[in-house]
């Protein structure tokens, strides 16, 4: 896997006497998909936001594509090119009149070449099954599609890697399994993905990786198996095996199951 984004010993305070990120090292790829897991508090919003360069870290390296980073206008435009996050809240982030505008707002104001934005433009909102909803007002649309249009908003950047706050929250059956399957989609095209969630069977199910922040600190990095099977860190950080984790360890199934198709015949 490419390496897409290196943080050595990153801290970021709010408050003097309130770290919100202490110590932080780790390095995100391309074509990975990883879970950020955490009660509220404990880092992970901070943490999106040093990725993409909204704050600063006080303390430490970060280096995009093995180049380190450093305050000029230079680093920040590649930090918000290569690196887009996607708002729990669709409405935070819709500004346009119409979805075209919506999606053309991000590498518009990049003063990218017009054939450029149109076709980064024409490619988020087809991969995002947007092409009957041009010209449609975003703020009308539904929870779901508002969603892909959010999506599609970081998409037209052109990211080599995304961010994702709770991406499921407010969403129906239906258009949480739309949106499994474009993630899904997003990571088989190479780039590598983030999801900041509190969903723990979700994390289980979807993720190749799993981060855990606890008091500011990374305190887990490593595969789901190996995260939820530590009960001593799950305690210490508020979190609870996923049910179907659960149910593979009570009947002995091995390989543990990912989802429910996964029982049938044991």
């Amino acid at each position: 896997m490419e390496e897409i984004l290196r943080f050595e010993k990153i801290d970021f305070s709010y408050e003097k006497d309130r770290r919100a990120l202490k110590n932080v090292s780790v390095t995100l790829y391309g074509s990975q998909k990883v879970a950020v897991l955490g009660n509220n508090g404990a880092g992970k919003s901070t943490f999106f936001l040093c990725c993409n360069g909204i704050v600063k870290p006080q303390s430490g390296r970060m280096y995009l594509n093995n180049n380190e980073m450093g305050s000029s206008k230079k680093d920040n435009i590649s930090l918000r090119q290569n690196v887009g996050i996607v708002f729990q809240d669709p409405d935070s982030q819709i500004i346009a009149g119409t979805v075209e505008a919506e999606v053309s707002f991000g590498p518009m104001n990049l003063r990218l070449p017009e054939a450029t934005v149109r076709c980064q433009v024409d490619d988020a909102i087809e991969k995002m099954r947007l092409e009957d909803m041009r010209t449609r007002a975003p703020h009308y649309l539904s929870g779901g599609e508002k969603k892909r249009v959010s999506i599609a908003d970081v998409l037209a950047m052109n990211p080599r890697l995304l961010l994702f706050d709770e991406p499921a929250a407010s969403l129906d059956p239906e258009n949480t399994l739309l949106l499994e399957k474009n993630l899904n989609m997003l990571t088989e095209k190479g780039l590598g993905l983030v999801i900041a969630t509190h969903d723990v069977d979700f994390a289980w199910r979807w993720a190749d990786r799993i981060l855990v922040f606890h008091g500011g600190e990374l305190v887990a990095d490593a595969e789901p198996e190996t995260v939820f099977s530590d009960e001593e860190l799950l305690k210490k950080c508020g979190l609870v095996q996923p049910t179907l984790f659960q149910v593979g360890k009570i009947f002995h199934i091995d390989p543990l199951p990912k989802v429910i198709s996964d029982l049938k015949g044991r």
